[in-house]
C-alpha cells in the first residue's frame, strides 16, 4: 500500500489544495492552516478538536493571566479611547467651523494685501515727497512770488513764472496740485493784466507804452485787433480823467485847459499808436485796425467840438473868445501834422458864438435904453457943443462918442452899450459875419426908433419937454447913429456904408421932427473944450451920474477901441483887448 499510496500522495495533495479553494469560510488568512488539516490524515483530524480546545484553553488562560497582570493598561488604553473620541468629535467640529471661516480669511487676508500693497504705494509717495521737498516748496511758492513781483512792478520776472507754470501744467494735465497752482497763478495774472490797464490810463511816454503792449502781447489775452482796442481805450480814459479834473465852473479856463490838453495829449496818443502798431497788410491782416484808430481820432475831434458849441456861448467877453480861437487853431495846426487838422471846422462854432454874444450885447444896449428912457425926467442940461460927424469917416483915428450925447442919458446909455458890443466884437470879428452883424447893428437902431416913436405916442409931454424929446430925437439921428456906423465900420471895412444904407429905417423920426412945430435945432460947437469943461458938465441926473469921458488908443493896424460914455461909469479898456484879424 506504501508503494501504491506514493504515487498517488501527490495526487491528494493537489485535490487538498483545490478543495481548500473551494471552501467559502477559508480567507486569506486562514489559507495557510486549512491546507495544513488538508494535509491532515483521518486519525489526525479526529484528534485536531480536541487539540484545539487545549490549545484555545491554554490560550483563555493565557489571556487572563495577562489580563490580571495588565488590568491597569487595558483600564488607560479604555478611557485614552474614550478620551480620544471626545477630542475627535471636537476636533471635527472646529474643523467644519474651521471650514465655514476660510472664505472670510481669505477674502480678508486680500484686503489685507490690497492695504499693504496701498500703505507702501504711499510709503513711496512720502518718500519721493520728502527727497523733493525743497523743489515742491519752490513750486507752491510760484502764486506768492508771482504776486510779489506783480506788486513790485517786476513784470518780467511774473510772466517768466507765469510762462513756466502753463508748460508745467501741459505737461502734467492730471496731477490736482498743478491744476490747483495754475487756476492761482491765473488769477494773478488777472491782477497783473489789470495792473498794466491801470498804467495804460495814466500819464505815460512812448517807452513805457511799449514796454507795457509788450507784457499784454505775452500774456495772450488779447487778439491783435482787440490790443489796439483796448489801447485807445485806456488813453481815451486817461484823456477823460484829465478832462474831468478842469473846472467847468469857469467856461473860459475849462475850455483853455481842455484845448491844451487835446494839443498835447491827443498828438501823443496818435503817435504812440503808430509807433506800437505796424499798419501793413501785406503779411497779415492781424496787423490791419480796420481804420481803428480814424474812427477813434474823429470820436475825439467830435467830442472836442461838441464841447466847444456847448461852452463858447457861455463866454461873455470878446477878448475870450479870441484867445481860445487863437489856441484852438495852434492846437489843429499841430494835430495837423499826424492828420487831425480841423480848424476848417471851427468858423462855424466860433461865429455862432460871437453872433450870440453880439445879439446879446445889443439887446442889453437897448433894453438900457428903454429902461432909462422910461425912467428919464425931462430937464434941461448943459449944453455941450459936438463935432459933425460923416458916415465916410472911417479913417479918422478918433473914434471918441460925442460929449453932446451927455445932454441925452437914454442915447448916452445906448451908445456905452453899442460900445461895449463893439469892444467885445473887435477882437474876434469874423468876415463872414459882416453883413449879419451889420443886420444885427441895425436891428437895434430899429429898436431905439421904434422905442422913441412908441413913447412919443403914449406920453403926454409939455412943451419944454417935447422940445427935450426932439433934440434927443434929433441927436438919435445926427449924432448916435453916425456914430454907431463909425465904429461898426472901425470893426469892418466898409462896414459904415452897411449901416448907411439902413439910413431909411427911421423915416418915423424924420417925419416926427420935420412935422414938430416946436423943433428946436441945436448949434454945433467946435469940440475944443478944455478936459475939465467935460468934468465941469458931470452932473446928477435922475439917480444917474455923468462922468467924463475916458479916451484910450489901441494898438495894431492903426485903430483905436470905441469910447463909451456911460451914465454911472467910465469903460476902462484892459491891455489885452487888441485888434485881432478876423476869421477867414
Amino acid at each position: 500500500m506504501t508503494a501504491m499510496a506514493s504515487p498517488e500522495a501527490p495526487t491528494n495533495a493537489d485535490e487538498s489544495m483545490e478543495m481548500s479553494n473551494f471552501l467559502p469560510l477559508a480567507s486569506a488568512a486562514q489559507q495557510p492552516y486549512v491546507s495544513e488539516l488538508l494535509s491532515f490524515t483521518l486519525d489526525r483530524l479526529h484528534k485536531e478538536p480536541e487539540l484545539l480546545r487545549v490549545d484555545a484553553e491554554r490560550i483563555r488562560r493565557q489571556m487572563q493571566e495577562v489580563a490580571v497582570g495588565n488590568y491597569r493598561a487595558f483600564i488607560a488604553a479604555a478611557d485614552a479611547l474614550l478620551e480620544i473620541r471626545q477630542e475627535v468629535s471636537s476636533i471635527d467640529k472646529h474643523l467644519e467651523s474651521l471650514i465655514a471661516e476660510i472664505p472670510k480669511l481669505t477674502s480678508g487676508c486680500t484686503e489685507f494685501v490690497e492695504s499693504a500693497e496701498h500703505i507702501l504705494e504711499k510709503r513711496k509717495m512720502n518718500q519721493t515727497l520728502l527727497a523733493n521737498q525743497s523743489t515742491l516748496l519752490d513750486l507752491l511758492e510760484i502764486p506768492q512770488l508771482m504776486d510779489t513781483c506783480v506788486r513790485n512792478g517786476n513784470y518780467d520776472e511774473a510772466l517768466d513764472l507765469e510762462a513756466f507754470v502753463a508748460k508745467f501744467t501741459t505737461m502734467h494735465p492730471k496731477i490736482p496740485v498743478i491744476q490747483a497752482l495754475a487756476a492761482e497763478v491765473r488769477q494773478t495774472t488777472q491782477s497783473l493784466l489789470a495792473q498794466l490797464l491801470l498804467k495804460l490810463r495814466s500819464n505815460i511816454q512812448l517807452p513805457e507804452c511799449l514796454r507795457i503792449i509788450g507784457y499784454l502781447r505775452r500774456i495772450g489775452v488779447f487778439s491783435e485787433y482787440e490790443m489796439r482796442l483796448q489801447f485807445l481805450r485806456c488813453r481815451e480814459a486817461w484823456l477823460s480823467g484829465l478832462l474831468d479834473d478842469l473846472d467847468q465852473r469857469n467856461p473860459y479856463d475849462y475850455l483853455k485847459g481842455m484845448v491844451n490838453c487835446h494839443r498835447m495829449h491827443l498828438f501823443d496818443v496818435v503817435n504812440q499808436y503808430r509807433a506800437i502798431f505796424a499798419d501793413d497788410t501785406s503779411e497779415s491782416e492781424e496787423n490791419y485796425d480796420g481804420g481803428l484808430l480814424f474812427d477813434w481820432a474823429m470820436h475825439q475831434i467830435t467830442s472836442h467840438l461838441k464841447t466847444l458849441k456847448v461852452m463858447l456861448p457861455k463866454i461873455t467877453e470878446g477878448g475870450s473868445l479870441s484867445n481860445i480861437l487863437d489856441q484852438c487853431m495852434y492846437c489843429a495846426m499841430g494835430l495837423g501834422w499826424v492828420g487831425l487838422d480841423f480848424r476848417g471846422l471851427l468858423p462855424p462854432l466860433f461865429e455862432e458864438a460871437v453872433l450870440n454874444l453880439f445879439s446879446k450885447n445889443m439887446s442889453t444896449a437897448v433894453e438900457n435904453f428903454q429902461l432909462v428912457l422910461d425912467s428919464h425926467r425931462w430937464v434941461p442940461l448943459p449944453a455941450v457943443g459936438f463935432p459933425a460927424h460923416s458916415f465916410g469917416d472911417e479913417s479918422h483915428d478918433d473914434i471918441t462918442p460925442p460929449s453932446s450925447l451927455m445932454e441925452h442919458p437914454p442915447l448916452a446909455v445906448f451908445i456905452n452899450g453899442v460900445a461895449a458890443a463893439m469892444n467885445e466884437l473887435r477882437p474876434c470879428a469874423p468876415i463872414s459875419l459882416k453883413h449879419v452883424l451889420a443886420q444885427e447893428l441895425v436891428k437895434g437902431l430899429q429898436a431905439v426908433s421904434d422905442s422913441l416913436l412908441r413913447y412919443n405916442t403914449t406920453r403926454m409931454l409939455k412943451d419944454n419937454e417935447s422940445a427935450l424929446f426932439l433934440k434927443l430925437c434929433q441927436a438919435f439921428i445926427e449924432v448916435t447913429f453916425p456914430h454907431c456906423a463909425t465904429c461898426f465900420g472901425r470893426c469892418y471895412p466898409g462896414g459904415a456904408a452897411l449901416i448907411a444904407e439902413a439910413k431909411n429905417l427911421f423915416d418915423g423920426i424924420n417925419r416926427l421932427l420935420a412935422t414938430s412945430p416946436s423943433r428946436v435945432l441945436p448949434k454945433p460947437v467946435p469940440n475944443a473944450e478944455p478936459k475939465n469943461n467935460a468934468a465941469e458938465n458931470g452932473a446928477v441926473e435922475n439917480g444917474v451920474v455923468h462922468n467924463n469921458i475916458e479916451q484910450t488908443e489901441s494898438g495894431g493896424v492903426g485903430e483905436n477901441k470905441e469910447r463909451s460914455v456911460s451914465p454911472e461909469k467910465e469903460v476902462k479898456t484892459e491891455s489885452e483887448d487888441t485888434p485881432k484879424s478876423p476869421v477867414s
